[in-house]
């Protein structure tokens, strides 16, 4: 079956079949995604009627459950396989959000909250899953560089947009941009079912586990088994502190320590989401091109983290006037960026492909929770470094992402050849061989099919 329909445009990697289609409906979906995340407790307030406090403790109970339920998520990319557990959650999120104007009491809302949740919590499995389904090698990089870019600009359209619809019809307009998320959700599922998902025999590292996963002879005791891939998770848990770090730690940070205007924060997400969505694929393409391996390309996206982090605490102690704050917060911000646009495709391919196939669900699953455990521990442990002294989390964050570039050069002969190299190092021996390999093809000779070969 063919799994590449051609080559990207100036790169020469091969492109993945129903590339376009699966990039437009994750785009599609960022924009759903933006139009409520930012009013999250106020959208969901206005939306059903319900009091503040109830809808921040359902959205509690309802998020931790999405949290338990990632584990059965991963089985069930393993089971149906990850484009059609891709195509139901999409349904789930398209319908939670239909019907959320019409959950005015406590039990509706609960009910819808907690389905649509579930689908929420496990959607980012399924799509790491599903990248890992659809294409091989380099292409793996470039569809996770691709897909940041487009939730970034994505997102931040539907921010943009449903600032529109409320300055035209006030909060009654809420209710407009639930649909209209439900049915950025739907349209996103319809364009993702063009995808065609390729499972390939003989990849590395499945030999033992292959045709097993589904009968259930085997499960999560095959990643508890798998120390390479626990080591490469928790060292995520590490890096994943720092993507916490400019949502959580950095307004709490500007307002109590350097006593900065509150608008800087603003101004600091707009230059991160503005070079996410404007420079990621092409400084990811960069970093491809270079025939860097995932490790080291990630552990230099930490290493960009921990000098962002050292910026901070050089910056909370000088305290120079807001201009110079203002100058510096920008650099730093950029630099925190770059380390997020190298990490994150590196950081995203290698795990998809440190997993073997036939257990991908499970894995990836398994290496999500450290981002999960990460955005749960970040508010309460950056609080509390903080009440200490301003610098200290910062301090504790920098340490985090060297001690996460070291545990990734450490990790790197540990882990399977496939995961570390975006494309398979060729050895000298099969160079060699390469022009005697094959006689000459002979009139009647099987035509072969090029597309396959991967």
């Amino acid at each position: 079956m063919a799994v590449f329909t051609g080559k990207t445009a100036g790169s020469g990697e091969a492109k993945v079949a129903g590339e376009r289609s699966l990039l437009l409906g994750i785009g599609i979906s960022a924009v759903g995604i933006g139009m409520y995340i930012p009013f999250s407790l106020v959208f969901f307030h206005h939306v059903t009627g319900l009091s503040l406090t109830l809808v921040g403790l359902v959205m509690t109970v309802t998020g931790l459950a999405g949290l338990a339920f990632m584990p059965l998520a991963g089985s069930a990319v393993d089971r149906f396989g990850a484009k059609r557990v891709n195509l139901v959650l999409y349904g789930i999120r398209a319908l939670g959000f239909a019907l959320y104007p019409f959950a005015g009491s406590l039990p509706a809302f609960a009910a819808v909250a907690l389905v649509t949740a579930l689908a929420d919590r496990s959607f980012g499995v399924v799509q790491q899953s599903l990248i890992g389904e659809v294409a091989r090698g380099a292409a793996r990089d470039r569809l996770q560089a691709s897909t940041r870019a487009l939730q970034n600009a994505g997102m931040g359209a539907g921010a943009l947009l449903v600032s529109g619809v409320l300055a035209l019809w006030g909060t009654g307009g809420f209710t407009y941009t639930a649909w209209g998320s439900a049915l950025a959700f739907a349209l996103a599922g319809l364009l993702v079912s063009r995808v065609r998902s390729v499972r390939t025999a003989g990849v590395a590292g499945t030999a033992d586990v292959k045709g097993t996963a589904a009968s259930g002879s085997i499960g999560y005791r095959t990643v508890l088994r798998d120390r390479p891939f626990l080591g490469l998770t928790a060292t995520n848990f590490l890096t994943a502190l720092g993507y916490s770090a400019l949502s959580v730690l950095f307004p709490l940070y500007l307002s109590t320590w350097l006593k900065a205007p509150d608008s800087l924060t603003g101004a600091a997400f707009t230059v991160n989401t503005v070079l996410c969505a404007g420079i990621g694929v092409l400084i990811a393409g960069r970093v491809r091109r270079s025939g860097a391996r995932r490790t080291r390309s990630a552990a230099l996206g930490a290493l960009l983290f921990a000098a962002a982090f050292v910026g901070q605490i050089v910056l909370g102690t000088l305290r120079p006037g807001q201009s110079v704050t203002l100058v510096a917060l920008l650099a730093i911000v950029v630099a925190y960026t770059l380390g997020e646009l190298v990490h994150s495709p590196s950081g995203g391919a290698l795990s998809v492909s440190a997993a073997p196939e036939p257990v991908r669900g499970r894995y990836l699953a398994t290496y999500q929770l450290s981002y999960s455990l990460a955005g749960a521990l970040a508010p309460s442990l950056f609080t509390a470094l903080l009440a200490v002294d301003g610098r200290l989390p910062w301090a504790v964050l920098a340490v985090a992402a060297l001690g996460a570039a070291l545990a990734l050069l450490r990790l790197e002969r540990h882990l399977p050849a496939e995961a570390v190299h975006a494309e398979p190092p060729v050895s000298v021996g099969a160079a060699a061989e390469t022009p005697t390999a094959a006689p000459p093809a002979t009139p009647a000779a099987a035509p072969v099919d090029v597309t396959a070969a991967a």
